[in-house]
């Protein structure tokens, strides 16, 4: 009877959903330089936070509604400044947006900043009212106002605030 009940056990703990972050994000530094620690978010905190939605036309033509919260806010709860703190070297800091195949990106940090750009980007979690599909969720950047949609990361589990190196002297 043991035996028949293992493999059962097994079946029902891989068809439970992964408990840990959905998004992680690592590097956010204070103006003084001081490193924050990383921020992990789970779907659930996700979406406890402000949302919008925006309705775009995808690469296939169709026009779509995404939900999801401001890249900016995430940034803004991971402790990057921003807005008016956003100046001097701290402009020299970058997003690589890393999704969970390898893909990555990168985002000038006041490319992301309402303060610098009318442009919004958006961690999507929700398209036409349904949580994203597998191959495309659970978590998607979506920038409405860039012409092509090839930094609209897809499967995005990790985001890191880096720093451009300083130049030789």
């Amino acid at each position: 009877m043991a035996r028949a009940f293992l493999p059962l056990l097994l079946l029902s703990a891989l068809a439970l959903p992964a408990a840990g972050p959905a998004l992680v994000v690592e590097g956010a530094a204070g103006r003084d330089g001081t490193a924050r620690p990383p921020l992990a978010l789970t779907m659930e905190q996700l979406a406890a936070m402000p949302r919008v939605s925006v309705r775009v036309q995808t690469h296939d033509g169709q026009e779509h509604t995404y939900e999801g919260v401001p890249l900016a806010e995430i940034l803004k709860r991971a402790g990057q400044p921003s807005g008016e703190d956003l100046r001097g070297k701290l402009l020299s800091r970058y997003v690589l947006a890393t999704a969970h195949d390898g893909y990555r990106v990168v985002f000038a940090l006041p490319e992301l900043d309402p303060a610098f750009t009318d442009a919004r980007a958006l961690l999507a979690d929700r398209v036409d009212g349904k949580p994203l599909a597998a191959p495309e969720g659970p978590l998607r950047i979506v920038i409405p106002a860039e012409r092509r949609p090839a930094r609209w990361v897809r499967m995005v589990e990790k985001i890191e605030i880096l720093s451009a190196p300083e130049p030789p002297r």
